[in-house]
């Protein structure tokens, strides 16, 4: 059993932190919005939860409330009383991913950066994905700890590497998305069935995640978001942050994008015009209006 602190109980945090506690693991929570997790201690302050913990695990909105939870004047490393592991699990730039990882280093501690992959359903089962970005001891170290929140736990590499393949990975989710959309509207459209189409689609050449998984036509596959009024899941706006943190990373090495530009312009449009806060896959209602 390990005492864990975590922060940040949003729609992926809080069934993450449950399955930890579920595990048998000690945990000690915090958030800016007030919270209660059965069975977890509640922090005041991130001062307090670092007092009696050895693995800080953290899911943030964004690489800027990373910087002030980590590197900020009232900061864990400002209040950590001795050197932890720290398992940062939000999706953000590999800049600010490797400047967390040099920090607590420098502070003598352990980092690795582990965003992941599944959304709320896989949080709440306990069947997400993790891509991990650390030194081979400090990947053997954390994967007790991930196994307790995910079924598949992937070394990527070194420092920052976990979110490299995390931005690589939605690049290709949003391109594969939109191109599932399209094909189902332009299926009906020339007055293909749905169903027909998916039956010989998963089978063909076609066949993706973005379809098997997360049909974004209602009635094809139970329990996705189609089947909801496309109530998230993955919101529309993270997808496009993602987008957008893949065009910064491509920029930087100057690498092309085009495809990946244009699903950014897409998500851009769906989220101006009412799908904010929609599951990435309601995209599909948007597109046939266009």
């Amino acid at each position: 059993m390990a005492k864990i602190g975590f922060i940040g109980l949003g729609h992926m945090g809080a069934p993450m932190a449950a399955n930890l506690l579920k595990a048998g693991h000690s945990l000690t929570v915090f958030d800016v919005t007030p919270v209660s997790l059965a069975g977890a201690t509640v922090a005041a302050s991130l001062a307090e939860l670092v007092k009696n913990v050895d693995y800080v695990v953290s899911m943030l909105p964004a690489g800027a409330h990373v910087l002030e939870v980590y590197l900020g004047d009232d900061g864990l490393l400002a209040h950590a009383p001795k050197a932890l592991t720290y398992i940062e699990c939000s999706t953000i730039d590999v800049a600010t991913a490797k400047a967390i990882h040099a920090a607590i280093e420098q502070k003598g501690g352990v980092c690795v950066d582990a965003p992941v992959s599944g959304g709320t359903a896989s949080a709440a089962a306990g069947t997400l994905t993790f891509m991990v970005g650390g030194s081979d001891k400090a990947f053997a170290e954390v994967k007790p700890i991930l196994e307790g929140m995910g079924k598949k736990i992937f070394h990527a590499g070194n420092a920052g590497c976990g979110q490299m393949a995390k931005i690589c990975n939605n690049l290709l989710l949003g391109i594969s998305m939109i191109g599932v959309c399209e094909a189902f509207n332009l299926g009906k459209a020339l007055g293909l069935a749905p169903q027909a189409f998916f039956d010989i689609c998963k089978e063909a050449s076609g066949q993706c995640w973005s379809l098997t998984q997360y049909c974004p036509e209602p009635g094809i596959v139970p329990h996705t978001p189609a089947n909801h009024q496309y109530e998230p899941g993955f919101m529309a706006k993270m997808m496009l942050k993602d987008l957008n943190l893949a065009a910064g990373a491509a920029d930087s090495v100057e690498a092309a994008m085009p495809l990946g530009d244009k699903a950014r312009d897409l998500y851009q449009a769906f989220c101006d015009e009412g799908g904010l806060d929609k599951d990435f896959s309601g995209i599909i209602e948007w597109l046939q209006k266009q």
